[in-house]
């Protein structure tokens, strides 16, 4: 284990909103009860002030740092998340969920229905970001912070910290979002609904229900491939894998895989299956097809961020096609127009939209002095650096 890691860390679950009530969902159903999966690092100051929310992206869970004691698979961020690193464990307590919806202990589509003692399969309601985010307010309370002194995430997970200053933002001191954007361009939707028709074609999907047999894995695959070709950049695949044959020297002259960067998709494509439910893909790709920001402000983002008060750090990678820097610059622009404390940057990168997950450098320079500067002068009135 790594000086600089948090260790062994253990997945805890919090349930609540047990039924007659249940949680109340923006489609207009109730849910209930709720489970989140979490993970927690570092230790809750006296003040309960410094506690830091990490939301992850669509195929990310409650395990963003450290090791389970039966897994050496080392948790999501764990390049920064730790002693010493951009949330830094030794000064903040970080929180980390999987979200509603999810299928790693969260409440989801694989989860057991207590009306049918099935699993809910395609009975799961439809969720909304503003759904995960108010189960994660739950889960917040119940641990007992009144306010967060951050919110932070990429791609879906700056989405959810964008809805967080937005639905609670008495609750917020800051937000982090990355490579995001306020609503995703019909280019994302497409990429979106692509993956989810691979699913729904797989005749093992068996209209969501499949749960006792084999699931559409060859479907999840594509869905994944497609995916994941997303999130990289034309000049990081060309680096990596150029026109270089896989295992070969010349063309088969059949359709069997002949270039490298067909057998690292198919890689992806079949990992992904070993560790990620259909149903909950589905599910999660819809909730981040239907988040617009600025529908909370009528049609206006300038409105819908009209009653935010929390400080901000935008970080946008200048090779991130699927949600580009513009997007992320239109964030900040409204939130300036409202007088707030914002630093936005574009950080140089050949990595596309994956660079949140492995550009740590530059990102652990901004998020560091973002994050003590908002807990010396802001929580503690210290001028301190």
């Amino acid at each position: 284990m790594q000086k600089d890691s948090v260790g062994i860390v253990e997945t805890k679950s919090f349930t609540f909103a047990a039924p007659p009530g249940g949680l109340a969902l923006e489609c207009g159903d109730t849910l209930g009860p709720v489970t989140l999966a979490y993970e927690t690092y570092g230790t809750l100051d006296a003040e309960r002030s410094n506690a830091v929310l990490i939301l992850h992206a669509l195929s990310g869970d409650a395990h963003a740092a450290g090791c389970h004691a039966d897994d050496t698979r080392v948790g999501w961020w764990d390049i920064m998340i730790g002693p010493g690193k951009a949330f830094d464990t030794d000064r903040y307590f970080v929180i980390c969920a999987n979200c509603l919806g999810g299928c790693t202990g969260s409440t989801g589509p694989s989860s057991t229905n207590p009306a049918t003692g099935r699993c809910y399969a395609m009975d799961f309601p439809v969720i909304t970001i503003g759904d995960m985010v108010k189960a994660q307010k739950a889960l917040v309370e119940h641990l007992g912070i009144g306010k967060l002194l951050a919110v932070a995430g990429g791609s879906m997970g700056g989405m959810e910290a964008l809805e967080w200053v937005t639905a609670y933002p008495d609750s917020v001191r800051a937000a982090i979002p990355i490579a995001t954007t306020s609503h995703l361009s019909a280019q994302g939707i497409a990429f979106n609904e692509v993956g989810r028709q691979a699913i729904m074609a797989d005749p093992d999907w068996k209209g969501g229900n499949y749960y006792d047999g084999e699931p559409p894995n060859r479907g999840l695959a594509i869905a994944r491939m497609i995916g994941h070709i997303t999130y990289l950049s034309d000049e990081s695949m060309r680096k990596k894998f150029g026109r270089r044959l896989q295992d070969r020297k010349e063309l088969s002259f059949d359709f069997l895989t002949d270039f490298q960067v067909e057998s690292y998709l198919h890689h992806q494509g079949d990992i992904f299956t070993q560790r990620f439910d259909a149903n909950s893909y589905l599910y999660i790709t819809k909730a981040i097809d239907y988040f617009d920001l600025a529908e909370k402000g009528g049609g206006s983002l300038d409105r819908a961020l009209a009653n935010v008060t929390a400080s901000f750090l935008i970080i946008a990678f200048s090779s991130d096609w699927l949600y580009p820097a513009y997007q992320n610059k239109e964030i900040a622009d409204a939130l300036r127009a409202h007088n707030l404390e914002v630093s936005y940057c574009v950080l140089d990168s050949s990595y596309g939209h994956d660079a949140f997950l492995l550009e740590s450098t530059h990102q652990t320079h901004l998020i560091s002095h973002f994050l003590r500067h908002i807990y010396d002068e802001h929580v503690h009135g210290s001028h301190c650096r």
